[in-house]
């Protein structure tokens, strides 16, 4: 017989859960539904029904969109196997089992000219960056406006200003943990750009190049030029309004013109 050992066994480390800690401190994908349905009507005048999350990773976006009305359907696009599997295994559950009936995901591509038709195709945390030329970009918003309904809306968000020009990381600490957007280089002849996401939690060493991304750098003129070339008829400008302390404060409002600063985001919303 085995003595028993009076030494407690120290408790096993969590596993680190990058999907989680990137939901934490770069989504928000309650409140973006919320302004996806919201834009809609304002261009629309009535609610949309049916949504596409094109480059849909872990379909948070497409749940949450589900979750906020029974008449909405989804449908979630994506060509990497790995966060749709996670999706299956986090997201997926949480979901009721008539809740799940109204949303499709699908590993493909959103080149795809078979795709589903929708209401809103949504293309988020800048993901279409990966089109690094102009043919490419206009192939992408080409197939969008095919596969949306006849008064359809594609709604993009984007980034810029000046830190965009220059390598530099910055940091914000959450509970528990501290995330770090890393702009790593900027080549100002391609207007490509390197970045990545690192993370430290509170007791470990920090996490380098979590997620890392290969992007161009597209502006508002750029972007409404194709967009038009594809077949949008109008697109509009959503500007992030600001706190007393200088920073973004989470509230978009349509613009004509946007504000010089160091760092913005918005949203291009077109309508077919």
């Amino acid at each position: 017989m085995k003595p028993i050992s009076k030494r407690a066994d120290k408790p096993a480390r969590p596993v680190f859960d990058k999907y989680d800690y990137y939901s934490k401190s770069v989504q928000s994908t309650e409140t973006d539904v919320v302004f996806l349905r919201d834009v809609y009507k304002e261009c629309r005048g009535v609610a949309p029904e049916s949504m596409r999350e094109d480059f849909c990773g872990t379909y948070a976006l497409s749940a949450d969109w589900i979750r906020l009305s029974p008449k909405h359907t989804g449908v979630g696009v994506d060509l990497d196997p790995e966060p749709l599997e996670y999706g299956h295994a986090h997201i997926l559950p949480k979901l009721s089992p008539a809740q799940r009936e109204r949303l499709k995901i699908m590993r493909g591509n959103v080149l795809d000219p078979n795709l589903p038709k929708v209401d809103l195709v949504a293309a988020m945390n800048f993901s279409y960056f990966i089109f690094k030329n102009r043919g490419q970009m206009l192939g992408y918003f080409k197939n969008v406006h095919r596969t949306l309904n006849e008064d359809g809306v594609f709604v993009q968000d984007l980034f810029g200003g000046s830190l965009c020009y220059d390598a530099n990381e910055e940091k914000t600490k959450h509970k528990g943990f501290t995330y770090y957007w890393d702009q790593k280089s900027y080549d100002p002849a391609t207007n490509y750009a390197q970045f990545a996401i690192h993370f430290k939690v509170d007791g470990e060493r920090k996490r380098e190049d979590v997620f890392t991304y290969d992007w161009r750098m597209w502006s508002i003129p750029e972007l409404k030029e194709i967009l038009k070339e594809a077949g949008f008829r109008r697109t509009h400008l959503y500007w992030e309004g600001t706190t007393k302390a200088g920073g973004g404060d989470g509230k978009f409002k349509r613009v004509e013109h946007g504000e010089s600063c160091q760092s913005w985001i918005a949203y291009l919303v077109s309508e077919k």
